[in-house]
């Protein structure tokens, strides 16, 4: 299964790295707007970004608003749900930080984990290339063996110029 996902997860990166270089901000917005809310239970909104954020009973447990995105950005988002105890410690370097209050590459997926195992999650994701690629790019490391610690030093040289400030994730022991 391993040696499955990493040559998808690759295409999948190749795939959204095309599509994010050839967006436009009003395509973007546009996604957002036809994506509705119609018939989803248990979905809030980020107060500082207007995010959607859905909440379910578990990370196999997709959230609907996922429903009408690509395969790619929902295997993205299975991803994600599986590597949280890495992305948690991965900054995002699109200015979500800021924009939406969030602290790590996680919660460009995932809001909140509770106690019980439901997960809160979020539809920034979906609309942004550099988190998905970041996350893309943090999962395949780490399939190919690299440490927390050694993922965070990549995608900090990787992304340190050039994009927005990173969020404030604390460093990995």
């Amino acid at each position: 299964m391993k040696k499955l996902l990493l040559p998808l997860l690759g295409a999948i990166l190749l795939t959204l790295t095309a599509c994010s270089a050839t967006e436009d901000s009003q395509g973007r917005g546009e996604q957002v707007q036809n994506q509705g809310t119609e018939g989803l239970k248990n979905i809030s909104q980020n107060p500082l970004s207007g995010d959607l954020q859905e909440l379910t009973t578990s990370a196999n447990e997709p959230p609907k608003f996922l429903d009408s995105q690509s395969e790619e950005i929902r295997l993205v988002y299975a991803a994600a749900g599986q590597a949280s105890d890495i992305l948690q410690w991965i900054p995002c370097y699109c200015g979500c930080g800021e924009s939406a209050g969030h602290r790590s590459n996680l919660n460009c997926f995932i809001a909140e984990t509770h106690e019980d195992g439901s997960i809160v999650w979020d539809d920034h994701g979906t609309r942004c290339g550099v988190c998905l690629e970041i996350a893309i790019e943090s999962v395949q490391l780490h399939q190919d063996g690299k440490t927390v610690k050694e993922i965070r030093e990549t995608i900090d040289t990787k992304y340190k110029d050039g994009y927005a400030p990173p969020t404030p994730t604390e460093m990995p022991a």
